[in-house]
């Protein structure tokens, strides 16, 4: 199912053309990566698909009653807010049972009536997947979701919302500068720098003149080189506390 359709967007904010002529297309269980350079319009294009923005040329046309779940690049509470995390969670005004059961599907349920403020950065970024997923999204919209977790934290948290995908069906527009690991967990990538450079496949994508053009040094392909795309099988699975677990492999691209 067609989710959300952007034909020919162009976006201005002040003097500066942020976005020009974006075609992008989101769809139903299918995991679309948006990369590129720091300033490249990565957070006003998903801005614009959450219809936080509108766009000053082109279209953005989304499914009737489409339900979006956010996961904001930032977010801070104050830390002299009462707030525990089943109360912040509750705050996408999803109900008590789904609030619940997202914050366990995250690995996060124990921490329920924590304060907010007390959570390590990990923790924190899985409670506010929870909260996204708490509405029963449509779409899953996810701008850099692995602020703050170390390298096996963020294996596990891209695992997850590729598991999350595959239980719920839904689609998932996910900004991310870690691309190596990201891109493993992509049905497809978009790299854009104010425009759509190129898209495709990760492996496609990872090899394309203008990624590495972006991503690379200008003489030898160093983006390839550190984003290493290929089809194996895990015989092992990372849990989202970093340990490791034999017997619940997939296979993947990575």
């Amino acid at each position: 199912m067609r989710l959300v359709t952007l034909t020919g967007v162009s976006l201005r904010l002040g003097n500066r053309e942020v976005l020009a002529g974006i075609d992008l297309a989101l769809d139903s269980g299918h995991i679309t990566t948006l990369v590129g350079p720091n300033g490249a319009g990565k957070t006003s294009l998903a801005r614009l698909v959450l219809g936080l923005l509108a766009p000053t040329g082109g279209s953005v046309v989304r499914a009737p009653g489409l339900v979006v779940g956010y996961m904001p690049q930032r977010l801070n509470v104050d830390d002299t807010l009462p707030l525990s995390v089943r109360r912040f969670a509750s705050l996408s005004g999803a109900a008590a049972t789904d609030v619940d059961n997202a914050l366990a599907r995250t690995g996060v349920g124990h921490l329920a009536a924590a304060a907010v403020q007390s959570l390590s950065g990990g923790e924190f970024q899985r409670v506010l997947l929870a909260r996204a997923m708490a509405r029963r999204p449509q779409l899953l919209v996810l701008d850099e979701p692995a602020q703050g977790v170390d390298i096996s934290g963020q294996n596990a948290l891209y695992g997850l919302v590729s598991e999350l995908r595959d239980e719920t069906g839904c689609g998932v527009l996910m900004i991310s500068h870690d691309l190596h690991l990201v891109m493993a967990e992509s049905d497809s990538v978009v790299c854009i720098n104010n425009h759509v450079c190129c898209h495709g496949t990760p492996e496609a994508v990872s090899v394309h003149p203008s990624f590495v053009a972006l991503f690379g040094d200008g003489h030898a392909p160093r983006a390839t080189q550190h984003v290493a795309v290929y089809t194996h099988h895990h015989d092992h699975a990372h849990a989202l506390d970093g340990h490791v677990h034999a017997g619940h492999g997939k296979d993947c691209c990575k």
